[in-house]
């Protein structure tokens, strides 16, 4: 059966990163006014961090790869913990944009060795929608937790604010250090050998798939603000409620997204998924306009892309046999590189003064791009019998479950897991 305790310890984590990153994009004039920066030079925290993210995944998983999985979760959140606490009691601008920096690294690998894990506690069929709950925990981030460290940091202090984000890294440590069952540590790995992955074609279309695809994500909530304020003519104040729509679609979009993965396949849900992204971003452009549509266009679209997640995690994992950590975290990287792409280009049509809807135009594209490239993997590699996603899912089949090579070294762990 599955291991509830042991996803609820990953969904915890989920909520302290999601806290980390995303409270920072509410609170940054704060943080500027507080310690002397102007908002150019204090938004360098949020590229710090993505940068981190970037550095850890890859680092931190091959570091750490010779070691039970609970131990170097744990640890990962201690690490959390310890950075963030100095984020919130930073003396100066040097020790402020460091603690930032280090406090990404853990975000990477802990995504990637806990998607993996979470497959392993789920029961066979079951994989995706044990990974979305896991990503739950950053969900309820969007939904909760960052307008409620918002609040803080705009009423009380940011500081306060990070307080309570360290914290929460603490008691994700503590609750895998309880709740989490054992694994054993993975002696035999071969770090060069788990990294030849990077040598193959299909992880670099993953990669693709992620960067290119999520992107259209990015370029619409980059400048969702913009969007209500400016084109559909919402006032100011109503940008949190939108927020929370968004948040509450990301919710649900998450568990959805596991569940059609399981009930066909990764690489399918991943291709509808983003198709309905790119359907939806282009129905958002042309009703954009309408105050009436903001409010339930941000629950829909927040949905409909957060419906992504789960499945790309369990088709990275399905592609790497011994390798499974380490092709989940460098999904956590191209997630990052998403962002920034989606971001980068969605300026693009604002530089050149058309309005804030056309952002939607390039997310189109993107997620449209995300589809295409999720047909040709599908098309590659699901009549290898073994290849990445076979279309059963039964457990019966070589990739009908995750091979346990990477946390696992023996038959009585993987059954200690799925317990």
């Amino acid at each position: 059966m599955t291991n509830k305790k042991g996803l609820i310890s990953l969904a915890f984590g989920g909520l302290a990163i999601g806290m980390t990153e995303f409270t920072m994009m509410g609170i940054l004039p704060d943080i500027a006014s507080d310690v002397g920066l102007d908002i150019p030079t204090a938004s360098n925290l949020i590229g710090l961090y993505a940068l981190g993210v970037v550095v850890g995944a890859p680092t931190l998983v091959a570091a750490t790869s010779k070691y039970s999985a609970k131990r170097v979760l744990a640890v990962l959140m201690f690490v959390f913990f310890l950075f963030n606490g100095l984020f919130t009691i930073a003396p100066n601008t040097w020790t402020l944009f460091t603690a930032r920096f280090i406090s990404g690294l853990p975000h990477g690998a802990f995504f990637g060795i806990g998607s993996v894990v979470a497959a392993q506690l789920a029961r066979p069929g079951k994989e995706a929608q044990a990974i979305s709950i896991m990503f739950t925990g950053m969900t309820i981030a969007n939904l909760a937790g960052v307008p409620l460290g918002t609040y803080i940091g705009h009423h009380y202090s940011w500081r306060l604010t990070y307080g309570v984000v360290s914290l929460l890294g603490l008691i994700t440590a503590a609750s895998i250090y309880f709740w989490m069952p054992p694994t054993p540590p993975n002696k035999g790995q071969n770090v060069i050998q788990q990294m030849s992955y990077f040598k193959t074609r299909k992880a670099w279309l993953l990669i693709a798939i992620i960067s290119i695809g999520t992107g259209g994500l990015f370029a619409w909530i980059s400048y969702i603000s913009k969007l209500v304020t400016n084109v559909s003519g919402l006032h100011p104040d109503k940008v949190s409620l939108i927020m929370i729509l968004v948040g509450c679609g990301m919710f649900f979009g998450n568990l959805i997204g596991g569940k059609i993965a399981d009930t066909f396949s990764p690489t399918k849900a991943a291709i509808a998924a983003f198709g309905a992204m790119s359907f939806c971003l282009t129905v958002l452009f042309f009703i954009s306009p309408y105050q009436a549509s903001a409010y339930p266009m941000a629950f829909i679209t927040g949905m409909i892309a957060f419906t992504i997640g789960s499945p790309l995690q369990l088709m990275l994992i399905r592609s790497a046999k011994g390798a499974e950590t380490f092709a989940a975290s460098a999904g956590q990287a191209a997630f990052n590189v998403g962002n920034s792409l989606g971001a980068y280009f969605g300026a693009i049509p604002i530089a050149l003064g058309y309005a804030y809807n056309y952002p939607l135009i390039i997310g189109v594209v993107m997620a449209f791009i995300g589809s295409m490239l999720s047909i040709l993997y599908l098309q590659l590699y699901k009549k290898n019998p073994k290849g990445p996603d076979l279309e059963s899912n039964t457990g019966n089949s070589p990739d009908g479950f995750i091979s346990t090579e990477g946390l696992n070294s023996n038959t009585q762990a993987e059954t200690a897991l799925r317990v």
